[in-house]
């Protein structure tokens, strides 16, 4: 599994990469058969465009993506609410927002949107991409307009539909609330105020009646944009695993002998199951409750940052700079994280963050809160030595000396826990319309089109 770039390296890499990208095209293989029929090319369904796979080595050479050769092919999302993949129980839906398919495809279109950003460059699938798991591969933590640097980790958006809390503190409790956050937040999408954002909207013309049609004749405000959002991230339900298979479906061949080991360590000496909980007839590897692993406290109190780091600029070409000058560019001066205090202000819920699903956890590297740790092995080793000990260390969390073998039975049983529908829900997502800067959409640059 490739490294994590860091935040401030992303963006000179990036401008490198879509060079060689228009140079050097992989192309595209069409595979795999959809639940519409249809096919897609099934490399697409997970990873980065661009792999950086040696690119620290200066024979270096691209396997990118051809982006113009990406392929889509939209499902009947509604669907999976009506019946769940194996392995999820019934969706919960609100009882004011019920799933409607206009309502989804409505969500789908502001999802990927990066007009709704205050420069028209960002949208909510920049931080939460399709193909890398509804998260980001590439980056430990997300950059928002202009560069600004984000706290935490993407967390992925599959499943999301059953999370209690949102956000990794916890300090919203719907998904119809939820997306007001990142639309308005300064490092993020960077909206100056609800308002903005609906005055934006309704003087687009491509989402001329959409919202009418949704929502009986009700137009676009604060409510109808957060529950179309929402009733589209309610539908990314990924599962019918091969675990599932084989635990729920009761397929002895699904897996094989390594992953059923794995699942007897996960529920005995390993422990996971304490926080990633199974039940009798569904699976969401959560407990809803949030823990201290000592990750956050070790944060907080590393110490002094080196004076100089080492940069990559290209293929095997390397300089050490100031600890300065990256912080001038990347705006990196971040406040120590103490997750579920910034919620309660209690001093026994500093470093806590809510327990993340299992749940297509291959797809999701980067892993914990802050990104910090860039494999499954890594984070079993973690969790291994007992995390990092510290007053507030959840009881929960201790050494288990598990063996070589029993870690990679762990892993194995990670990686068997990605849904079979995975290719289905990327390739509806590359179906979906990309709200792109036109010149007759209202935005700063032009002139008095949001009436300042």
């Amino acid at each position: 599994m490739r490294r994590a770039v860091p935040a401030g390296l992303h963006f000179f890499a990036r401008g490198v990469l879509i060079a060689a990208l228009i140079v050097v095209q992989a192309a595209a293989r069409t595979s795999g058969e959809l639940e519409s029929g249809r096919t897609f090319d099934e490399r697409q369904s997970q990873g980065p465009g661009d792999v950086r796979e040696g690119y620290e080595s200066a024979d270096y050479r691209t396997r990118s993506r051809s982006l113009l050769e990406r392929r889509g092919v939209p499902m009947d999302l509604i669907r999976l609410a009506e019946t769940p993949p194996l392995g999820l129980p019934p969706v919960p839906v609100p009882a004011d927002n019920p799933l409607t398919r206009t309502k989804i495809a409505l969500g789908r279109k502001l999802f990927f949107d990066r007009r709704l950003s205050i420069n028209d460059t960002l949208s909510c699938a920049a931080c939460h991409i399709p193909e890398q798991g509804f998260t980001n591969n590439e980056l430990r933590t997300p950059v928002g307009v202009e560069g600004r640097a984000v706290l935490r980790n993407s967390p992925t958006l599959y499943n999301i539909a059953y999370q209690e809390h949102l956000f990794l503190d916890g300090r919203e409790l719907s998904l119809e609330n939820q997306v007001w956050q990142p639309l308005t937040a300064h490092n993020e999408m960077a909206a100056p105020s609800i308002g903005y954002v609906i005055r934006k909207i309704r003087r687009m013309r491509d989402y001329d009646a959409l919202f009418e049609e949704a929502f009986d004749g009700r137009g676009p405000d604060i409510l109808t944009i957060g529950q179309a959002l929402a009733s589209y991230q309610r539908m990314l339900l990924a599962a019918d695993s091969p675990f599932d298979q084989w635990y729920f479906g009761g397929d002895p061949d699904a897996v094989g002998d390594r992953v059923k080991r794995g699942f007897a360590l996960f529920s005995g000496k390993a422990r996971c199951i304490v926080c990633h909980r199974v039940e009798a007839d569904h699976a969401l590897f959560v407990d809803h409750r949030f823990h201290n692993t000592g990750l956050g406290y070790a944060a907080s109190v590393s110490g002094k940052a080196p004076e100089t780091t080492r940069i990559q600029l290209a293929p095997g070409v390397f300089t050490e700079i100031s600890r300065a000058a990256v912080d001038a560019v990347t705006r990196q001066r971040l406040p120590n994280d103490l997750g579920l205090y910034r919620v309660t202000e209690s001093p026994g819920d500093r470093w806590k963050f809510r327990t993340q699903t299992l749940r297509n956890i291959a797809l999701t590297a980067p892993y914990m809160h802050d990104g910090s740790i860039d494999t499954l092995r890594e984070v079993i080793d973690f969790y291994d030595r007992g995390g990092v000990p510290n007053e507030l260390l959840s009881p929960l969390i201790r050494p288990l000396d598990l063996t070589a073998q029993e870690k990679h039975d762990l892993e194995a049983l990670l990686h068997a826990l990605t849904g079979s529908n995975v290719p289905d829900l990327v390739a509806d997502a590359f179906a979906a319309p990309i709200g792109d800067l036109s010149a007759e959409d209202p935005n700063w640059a032009h002139e008095n089109t949001l009436g300042y």
